[in-house]
């Protein structure tokens, strides 16, 4: 009985490894897929349509990337509420904030006080739109694929 019950134990701490290491893939990915899209807007959308319309049309387009990259990785984590996915989503917006903030200040070697109007939307940043969204995607996808 005693083995049973470790044996269990064991196959709820794999699993607990499992989604763990599913939502670190689904971190990175979003982290790869953002960051690529930042480049890319930095190259081709600021020269034609300047920063301010880029910033704000980045949001959107963001947000679009997330989704999609979301729609692919959330079902295979085999969440079963909503409450879960809201959790997902929680997460998912806390490492992004994170990410966005070590790479600004770590790889950019930007100051504090050009990262956190970033966060600001009355500075024309919609970054704050957008992680509000990634709260809501995993619970967007866990309704729609039903």
């Amino acid at each position: 009985m005693a083995l049973q019950a470790l044996g269990a134990e064991d196959s709820i701490r794999r699993g607990a490894l499992v989604i763990w290491m599913q939502f670190g893939s689904l971190c990175l990915c979003l982290a790869g897929a953002e960051m690529l899209h930042g480049i890319a807007r930095a190259k081709w959308l600021v020269p034609r349509i300047g920063k301010e319309r880029a910033l704000k049309l980045s949001a959107l387009t963001g947000a679009l990337l997330a989704f999609l990259v979301c729609w692919f990785f959330v079902p295979a984590l085999g969440l079963r509420s909503a409450a879960a996915h809201g959790l997902l989503g929680l997460g998912l917006a806390v490492f992004m904030a994170s990410f966005d903030v070590a790479v600004a200040r770590f790889a950019m070697r930007r100051p504090w006080s050009k990262i956190w109007p970033d966060f600001n939307p009355g500075s024309g940043n919609y970054l704050l739109f957008g992680l509000l969204a990634l709260t809501l995607i995993p619970l967007a996808i866990w309704w729609l694929r039903g």
